[in-house]
């Protein structure tokens, strides 16, 4: 394998940041000094500043979905790295508005302690904080597991959702409960043919036999619990929905939000025929898709692999889901 198209390995995520910016000058702003990317435009209806981070290498997660009617503030750290407390409390200075800000933190340790520690600063200088904790992968729902699940895909929704309640000028603490709540009726499962490889060296981080599939790998490269052999898609389908409606569970009647979203090196061509499968299976189960996603929305690098996530959604959820937003990767 040869190494990613770079000026260098330590520039990588800078240099791309600023070519984001470059890239979206009506929608966004590089702030190089801060290490964050900021709204140019948002509802002055909000009282509450949006901002999420997280490493990179899951582009577009977060940056893509700054823009009106989402984030006001995306934090990135280095590729597969939580961003450093200092972006957090300098971007969430930069948004904050007259209730606050909401942080929305996928659950990783990382990320964890370091918008922590910014909401502690933001607190000492009189800035109100919340955060909302997304964590919906199923795959790491397991009493060994101390941290609890992963956040990966789910973190879109939220995302769109939360934003969607913050322009009609909700308040902070109304937003961190609902945030929530959400993020307790959302989950995800993902699978993965192939690992991701590394921007320096362009190695494979690990091996995957021909014919097999890593069955539950997380959006940094973690390697999942167990490795299966690779059924046809139908089949595949029956037992990652088996995961998602049975740790969620979904009754007969209820309706969801799909999203099927490719890991980085899986084909559109394959993400509409896993998305033909899922509405499949929700059909047998009696439970409703009333909106869904298929695309490349959180990636880990290029994984050849993809996730499906599931929200269950009443109707103020969906039409949350389906209120105006103008982002870089937002094209509903």
């Amino acid at each position: 394998m040869a190494p990613y198209f770079a000026r260098a390995a330590e520039s990588l995520v800078s240099d791309a940041l600023e070519g984001f910016a470059r890239a979206h000058p009506g929608l966004v702003e590089h702030v190089p000094e801060g290490g964050f990317v900021r709204a140019l435009h948002t509802s002055p209806a909000r009282r509450v500043g949006l901002l999420s981070g997280g490493g990179s290498g899951h582009e577009p997660l977060h940056i893509g979905f700054v823009g009106a009617g989402m984030l006001d503030a995306a934090c990135p750290g280095m590729v597969f790295s939580s961003p450093h407390n200092r972006q957090v409390f300098t971007a969430s200075m930069a948004v904050a508005r007259e209730d606050g800000v909401l942080h929305l933190v996928k659950n990783y340790t990382g990320d964890k302690i370091n918008f922590g520690i910014a909401a502690e600063r933001l607190a000492d200088e009189g800035i109100a904080v919340a955060r909302v904790l997304v964590d919906d992968d199923v795959a790491s729902e397991s009493e060994d597991i101390a941290v609890g699940r992963r956040g990966t895909g789910g973190a879109v929704l939220v995302e769109k959702i939360l934003g969607a309640a913050a322009d009609e000028g909700t308040g902070l603490l109304d937003l961190a409960d609902l945030g929530t709540r959400l993020a307790g009726r959302c989950r995800s499962i993902a699978v993965a043919s192939a690992a991701h490889t590394a921007p320096g060296d362009g190695a494979r981080a690990f091996d995957i036999p021909v014919g097999q599939l890593e069955f539950g790998v997380g959006i940094h490269g973690e390697r999942a619990n167990r490795t299966v052999v690779q059924e046809p898609l139908d089949s595949l389908l029956d037992t990652m929905a088996e995961s998602l409606l049975g740790s969620l569970p979904l009754e007969r009647g209820e309706s969801v939000i799909g999203l099927v979203n490719g890991l980085g090196a899986v084909t559109g061509l394959e993400l509409y025929a896993i998305a033909r499968e899922l509405g499949r299976v929700l059909d047998t189960n009696g439970v409703e898709l009333r909106r869904s996603l298929v695309g490349h929305y959180v990636t880990a690098l290029d994984m050849r692999g993809f996730s499906l996530t599931l929200l269950s959604a009443d109707d103020a959820v969906v039409n949350w889901f389906d209120a105006p937003a103008q982002t870089a990767a937002w094209c509903r």
